[in-house]
């Protein structure tokens, strides 16, 4: 059970931002009494006057809470990903700017840093979760990060597509020494070892773990998979990799991950990263503040800027950049698509219809953000500035 804060003033503003959405936005609003308000568009439907309450209570976490609870959903004939898709455009401009400056007083920092055994425990609360659970909408791939499609591309497919990319980004070849920071499944140490390389993996999920080293085993082919932080690691290698676990790492321990990527590489060795991103000015408005996110699916999680990337990688230097958000917009597609016909599936798991409706939610509004342009992924080639030979490039 989701907690109803009774806010009757802050609801009042609520119901305000409402009504100015819809002579702001190309989107419909339906009242719990039936009324409708605004024109054409993707309809957003108001259950129960709890939803202003929420949102009026706190908007960046009360939303998505109004739509765990079940007070709103998306309209007759309208898809969720398209009605957070408008607003993810225009939603900072929907707040009156007197009310932005007393939010930013009021709302609560982000919590659960990432310590050694603060990153331990926000990395079980997601992906301990259950290996069963995520089977029920990633690929046969069980790969948990954007794809990168070409023309007639399954996800499965696209997600192997991406992982080449990552391993030609970094150098992976026969008989070079690779790590992988963030092992997740298993399926990038398993195509980096088909390419002859010898692998060593970490991640500090059990489960991720246990299951990774299965697949390996079943795929034939040879790679360590340890339970280990990132700053913990020693040795040296040819090749670095990491996928979309930046953004687990936390601002204040970015310098921390690149000074270790930047000891762990043997000289003339790469380091090949693929981090989601966010505007450098909307990461900076909001860094210090608890989202829905960080509350309910990726605790200590703060999503980098490219410029951000570029400040803490220290001595290494980004020497080619590959932009494709839209490709994670249909990636997040795909997996919402399955996720939601597999929903008996799920509450045989165990999980009940509020977990359901938030992660229905979470994939939603990742993929409104990509949609919208206030996400973007890349992938990034990065070396030591001093042996830097190749001219900073970017890919489209």
């Amino acid at each position: 059970m989701i907690t109803l804060p009774h806010s009757p003033v802050r609801a009042a503003i609520a119901r305000q931002i409402v009504r100015n959405a819809v002579r702001e936005l190309p989107v419909g609003i339906r009242l719990p009494d039936g009324t409708r308000l605004g024109g054409d568009g993707p309809e957003l439907e108001i259950v129960s006057d709890a939803f202003f309450h929420r949102v009026g209570h706190d908007l960046r976490i009360g939303f998505g809470e109004a739509y765990m609870a079940g007070d709103w959903r998306a309209g007759a004939g309208s898809d969720l990903g398209d009605v957070l898709t408008v607003f993810a455009r225009e939603l900072a401009g929907l707040v009156p700017s007197v009310l932005q400056r007393f939010r930013r007083l009021v709302e609560p920092p982000i919590a659960n840093g990432n310590d050694r055994a603060g990153a331990r425990a926000n990395v079980a609360h997601h992906y301990d979760l259950s290996n069963d659970l995520f089977a029920t909408f990633l690929d046969p791939t069980m790969s948990y990060s954007s794809a990168l499609f070409a023309a007639g591309d399954t996800l499965e497919q696209a997600q192997r597509r991406k992982i080449d990319s990552i391993l030609d980004l970094a150098g992976v070849r026969s008989g070079a020494k690779v790590l992988e920071i963030g092992t997740g499944w298993g399926q990038l140490a398993i195509q980096a070892a088909a390419r002859g390389a010898d692998v060593r993996t970490i991640t500090l999920s059990t489960e991720q773990r246990d299951l990774a080293r299965r697949r390996i085993a079943a795929a034939g082919v040879e790679a360590d998979v340890e339970l280990c932080d990132y700053r913990d690691v020693d040795g040296q290698y040819d090749a670095v990799v990491s996928v979309e676990m930046i953004e687990a790492v936390g601002e204040r321990y970015w310098p921390a991950y690149f000074a270790a990527v930047d000891r762990l590489l043997a000289p003339g060795g790469r380091f090949g990263l693929q981090s989601i991103t966010m505007p450098h000015d909307r990461m900076l408005a909001t860094r210090h503040t608890q989202g829905w996110i960080q509350q309910y699916i990726f605790p200590g999680g703060l999503i980098p800027s490219v410029e951000a990337i570029a400040a803490a990688s220290g001595g290494l230097e980004i020497v080619e950049r590959r932009d494709f958000g839209a490709d994670y917009a249909r990636t997040l597609r795909l997996w919402r698509e399955r996720f939601v016909a597999q929903a008996d599936l799920v509450d045989a798991l165990g999980f009940d219809e509020v977990f359901r409706r938030m992660w229905e939610f979470y994939l939603a509004y990742s993929e409104a953000g990509f949609r919208s342009g206030y996400l973007g992924v890349s992938q990034f080639a990065m070396v030591r500035e001093d042996s830097a030979t190749v001219r900073r490039g970017s890919w489209s």
